[in-house]
């Protein structure tokens, strides 16, 4: 990362660490369920966890990471500190063949029979008939857009090397979902492009473009509401909130030319101290009672809960993101990696911030 960015996570960290009395491991109190997710992800919400704590006795306490490595890494070096891990699909199969999770009984998963058979069946949460992931959310990463500056409503990856927007775009700094969209902006597979010289000159195009990069959701709305650009990749989910929540001029597209499609799981971290805790506390986030209130209070990504979904009211603003099907169609999914394709997508977008960052 640029070396203004690590000061700022740094900052951030102690922040949250303060704010909210995020521990560290060996600090555990009897009764506490340790969740490990991003911050201001959904779990963390007071509301819900004041409701879980009724329900459970249970006190939920929180740590958090800025990228799935950092969250692997975390798992690797603290065995028995967690009891729950957010994590995404594409990782989950690595991070049970690492023995990081341990499989989950589903019978203590009341709302399981109702999750999204094609997410809650997947491959990516499921091997030799354990489970090791309950699908939780699902959402997309396209483009957003200031409203109030951004008119009309672009409706293609090429806004991002538009030259009107030269120095008003803002990049989320992750190697893979910048590959991934100069792969949808060069006609080439998402997942596994063939040609990373052109996706390279792609992305180096850029460098008149760029005004700085983002890492977190709070970070981006801070950019956001300072005006520091007008168009960026986002999340879906974090469109809403920051629509909801933050009331600020969010627009969000899909381009012509496709989009990136995920899905993120709830797992139980291996050697849980509470592994009966951790089974309740994603049955209640995967419930249309937490989902409800999340979605119509904060915004959040789609829930992978059928019967979740279609509690939401058709103004919702999550719901008329996600229930794009036009949109939908254009998705990728995103897929497993290798660790020589994360190493050479690792490798490149080093490469090219460098540049972009001059």
């Amino acid at each position: 990362m640029l070396s203004r960015r690590a000061l700022m996570g740094t900052a951030a960290a102690t922040f949250a660490a303060a704010a909210t009395l995020a521990v560290s491991p060996r600090a555990r109190a009897a009764g506490d369920l340790r969740v490990l997710n991003w911050q201001g992800y959904g779990t963390d919400e007071a509301w819900a966890l004041e409701s879980f704590k009724k329900k459970t006795g249970l006190n939920v306490v929180h740590d958090y990471f800025n990228s799935e490595q950092e969250m692997l890494t975390k798992l690797r070096t603290s065995p028995g500190a967690y009891d729950v891990v957010l994590i995404n699909s594409t990782y989950t199969q690595q991070a049970g063949e690492e023995g990081l999770i341990q499989p989950i009984d589903t019978s203590k998963i009341t709302n399981f029979s109702t999750l999204l058979p094609a997410m809650r069946d997947s491959v990516y949460l499921n091997t030799s008939g354990k489970t090791y992931g309950i699908a939780w959310v699902w959402g997309m990463t396209g483009i957003a857009f200031n409203e109030d500056t951004v008119k009309p409503a672009p409706t293609s990856v090429e806004v991002l090397w538009d030259p009107k927007f030269a120095g008003r775009v803002c990049l989320r700094d992750d190697a893979i979902e910048v590959v991934s969209f100069a792969a949808i902006a060069t006609g080439q597979d998402m997942n596994h492009p063939k040609d990373l010289d052109k996706i390279k000159a792609k992305l180096m195009a850029l460098k008149p473009q760029v005004k700085t990069f983002w890492a977190s959701e709070d970070e981006w709305n801070k950019f956001f509401a300072a005006k520091q650009f007008d168009v960026s990749t986002y999340w879906s989910g974090s469109a809403a909130r920051s629509k909801t929540n933050s009331k600020l001029p969010v627009g969000f597209m899909i381009p012509s030319e496709g989009g990136i499609g995920w899905f993120d799981g709830l797992s139980v971290a291996k050697g849980a101290p509470n592994a009966d805790g951790a089974a309740a506390f994603i049955d209640y986030m995967v419930s249309p009672e937490f989902y409800y209130e999340w979605a119509t209070k904060i915004g959040a990504p789609a829930s992978a809960n059928l019967k979740a979904n279609a509690t939401l009211p058709d103004s919702d603003i999550g719901k008329q993101i996600h229930g794009d099907a036009e949109a939908i169609k254009r998705l990728t999914y995103m897929a497993p990696l290798s660790d020589k394709e994360r190493q050479a997508y690792g490798d490149l977008w080093a490469e090219v911030k460098t540049e972009l960052a001059q």
